[in-house]
């Protein structure tokens, strides 16, 4: 299988996009770490069926939008699992409305959960991961809003956006250390984050997008399980859109 003997953490791992990552590249041989901020059912759930498939994974709690959360969660999974050879921040939210009306928790909330949780992850695995000198693959996910803009998303696009220009730095950082750094870009998808756009929005966003239709939540972890793959040893740096074409 691609990641035999790897270790991969993905945050946000409980539900939606983050649950099909840690199943797919779990089912590609990697044990996993499943991260989750309050839904411990859900996460439990992911664990049951990530074993019934025979592979390996283990749940832990931490609020990455803080970075002593999200050092003891590096912390935790190194001493279960022995390294991290893959991180995916994944973990995400929303609090759109129009700028006029943000306030500033709304603000504050989406760029911490977002943003300041891959600086903080990233801050607390960069270290392990160049001492190992086995290198390491980091994935972060942004999302098309940071590409294009959206009205009435204005701190989740600059969060995402921000995801994209610190992809790129880290990259150039830790890039002769043979750790990539990548971002992947979905468009729209059938997760609890569009969950609250009303009939007429999600119509409007697929009839916009060239291939009609909304993506799944397995068509990121694909691309996901591919950059965490050697495979992809020569991609860093990059921005990847799988979006049916919504921002060309």
């Amino acid at each position: 299988m691609l990641l035999d003997g790897k270790v991969a953490l993905v945050t946000g791992a409980s539900r939606g996009i983050g649950r099909a990552i840690a199943e797919d590249l779990a089912a590609n041989g990697a044990r996993v770490a499943v991260n989750y901020h309050s839904n411990a059912e859900a996460a439990t759930v992911v664990i049951a069926a990530i074993e019934a498939s025979g592979g390996t994974a283990i749940a832990i709690q931490a609020d990455v939008s803080r970075y002593d959360e999200a050092n003891r969660l590096i912390v935790e999974t190194i001493k279960q699992f022995g390294h991290i050879d893959i991180l995916v921040n994944n973990a995400g939210t929303t609090r759109d409305t129009l700028l006029m009306m943000m306030n500033e928790d709304q603000w504050d909330t989406v760029l911490d959960t977002n943003l300041k949780s891959v600086f903080n992850c990233c801050k607390a695995v960069v270290r392990p991961m160049v001492r190992r000198k086995q290198g390491g693959r980091i994935i972060n996910i942004t999302s098309v809003v940071g590409l294009m803009g959206q009205g009435g998303q204005t701190n989740y696009a600059a969060s995402k956006a921000g995801i994209i220009g610190f992809t790129k730095s880290l990259a150039k950082e830790i890039g002769s250390r043979n750790i990539t750094v990548n971002a992947i870009a979905p468009g729209f998808f059938p997760t609890d984050l569009t969950a609250t756009l009303d009939d007429e929005m999600m119509k409007g966003i697929i009839d916009f997008t060239p291939l009609g239709r909304m993506g799944t939540p397995e068509e990121v972890a694909y691309m996901v399980t591919f950059l965490a793959s050697d495979r992809a040893a020569f991609i860093t740096g990059e921005t990847i859109r799988i979006d049916g074409g919504l921002a060309m």
